[in-house]
């Protein structure tokens, strides 16, 4: 019976049992399409790292003797659909049996669903064999729980995979190290250069912008920095784990200026496009500090795992338990458009201005650049949510709508009213001092709180605190905060609000 695959963007598994079968009467077809590129502007550099991942992997297959159809964006055949794609496919080579893997976007499984029902040939679907958990067991785990807490989810998980544990008991005496992971980088301190590529992606560039593509962000064309292969992929876990993972724990949650990669990682793109799975991340990670125990810590370890093994599989569990109603969450109403300067960096305050214009360049920001900068801004400012997901979607590289929908609505945005984080994250330039060396050479004065230079974060911060204290005065993670408004003279609210108002009505020349 012959049988055409399909093979998404992001399923670029070779350790997938399809291919350890036998290749005969069997075509996989990967598409390059209209229908992905353009539901939302993209980052170039997310488009090109896409396409070049997509024709290595199909290159690999190839070589191995797999039959692959592949249709680059400009092939005369390619209908820029899916389902289109599809059929032309199946009507063109007698096929019998389609089949395909899950996908891991929303929008996508209904397409596949809604096509199948329309074959009249049989078809069926797989599991990625990608993550530790199915799509469904979170939803079981939580059957019954009025809430839905990450560290609860993430023990269960290191119990039931048996990582990180000294029999029933974790590793270190403890399940969590969060507390040991909140340092600033020390003034002088000079991170490991991070590990990049050289790639050259002239053609590709120069096929997106000759299909019109509309992209956001900028691209070396002759210096393409992102591993689009498992090699490179492996290469870079290696430097990772050889050069950043003593220092990650301290250092996972600061920001600087001066240095873009830090100790993170990087391996979010690779792993959400499935060039390497998060159980050998994790079990290379777990091997390596077991062999250096005496300089790694197990903060370091734990939290890296933690985002891997908790964090990831978790907001996987939550976009599948929530979706769809959790895309139109909107618990504060939030209405506001987007600064304009989110899509160019071109803003008085050093902290947005870098992290905007970092993610700009390279297509990228850590996870507290993400929470605390970009998503801070935004929540304190009132933007609608629907306009903060479109932003975050397209301009990072590894942004898959099941990671990026709930880290930015839920996580970031507090859009569905506490189902994945227990309070806002919100703060004001004190935290931002705090965390980072973005407040010495800033226009705004961080200490300053109603005054000409005074940083908008201070004063947007009670404005925040004080439209919505009906919703959420009662957070017992929060009381703290509304006693210390209730405190406050009337005048010192006053000041507070109407500096707050002004910097809203001129929120575009921030």
């Amino acid at each position: 019976m012959k049988k055409l695959r399909l093979i998404l963007g992001d399923q670029l598994n070779i350790r997938h049992s399809w291919f350890e079968e036998d290749r005969k009467d069997v075509i996989y077809c990967i598409f390059e399409m209209r229908q992905e590129t353009d539901y939302v502007a993209h980052h170039i550099q997310k488009v090109v790292a896409f396409f070049e991942a997509m024709r290595t992997f199909s290159k690999k297959l190839q070589k191995e003797k797999f039959e692959v159809i592949y249709y680059t964006l400009d092939d005369q055949k390619n209908k820029q659909d899916l389902s289109k794609n599809l059929m032309q496919l199946i009507q063109e080579n007698d096929i019998k049996k389609f089949e395909y893997q899950l996908p891991d976007e929303y929008r996508l499984d209904c397409q596949l669903v809604n096509f199948c029902k329309e074959l009249d040939i049989e078809s069926e679907s797989f599991d990625t064999e990608h993550f530790y958990t199915k799509r469904e067991e979170l939803k079981e785990f939580f059957k019954g729980s009025k809430q839905l807490l990450m560290e609860r989810f993430y023990r269960h998980m290191r119990v039931k995979h048996d990582i990180l544990m000294d029999g029933k008991d974790p590793v270190g005496g403890q399940w969590n190290f969060d507390k040991e992971n909140r340092k600033k980088i020390p003034a002088k301190h000079v991170p490991p250069s991070p590990k990049i590529w050289s790639k050259d992606v002239k053609d590709l560039v120069e096929l997106i912008k000759n299909q019109n593509i509309k992209t956001i962000g900028n691209i070396q064309e002759d210096d393409f920095i992102w591993p689009t292969s498992r090699e490179e992929s492996l290469d870079l876990l290696d430097f990772f784990l050889e050069n950043c993972l003593k220092h990650f724990g301290d250092f996972q949650d600061a920001m600087t200026p001066q240095f873009w990669s830090l100790y993170h990682s990087r391996l979010s793109f690779a792993m959400n496009v499935k060039l390497i799975g998060p159980d050998e991340v994790i079990k290379k990670t777990i091997e390596k500090w077991r062999e250096n125990s005496d300089k790694v810590k197990i903060s370091s370890v734990e939290g890296f795992v933690r985002q891997i093994l908790g964090w990831r599989e978790y907001m996987r569990g939550i976009y599948w338990a929530k979706m769809p109603a959790y895309a139109i969450e909107n618990f504060f109403e939030h209405d506001r458009k987007l600064p304009s300067w989110y899509w160019t960096g071109k803003t008085k305050m050093k902290c947005l201005q870098h992290a905007i214009g970092q993610s700009l360049n390279y297509a990228y920001a850590h996870h507290i650049q993400r929470l605390m900068v970009t998503g801070n801004f935004a929540l304190l400012a009132g933007v609608d949510p629907n306009e903060v997901d479109e932003w975050y979607l397209g301009i990072y590289i590894d942004a898959i709508e099941w990671v990026e929908i709930t880290n930015t609505r839920g996580m970031s945005q507090y859009a569905d009213g506490g189902l994945v984080g227990s309070k806002p994250y919100v703060a004001s330039a004190n935290y931002m001092h705090k965390m980072s060396h973005y407040c010495s050479n800033c226009f705004y004065d961080h200490k300053e709180k109603v005054g000409d230079k005074a940083c908008p974060l201070n004063s947007l911060y009670w404005h925040f605190m004080n439209r919505h204290q009906e919703k959420l005065e009662n957070n017992p993670r929060i009381g703290m905060v509304y006693r210390t408004w209730n405190k406050m003279d009337e005048e010192t609210k006053s000041n507070y609000l109407k500096k707050a108002e002004d910097y809203l009505k001129n929120i575009e020349n921030l």
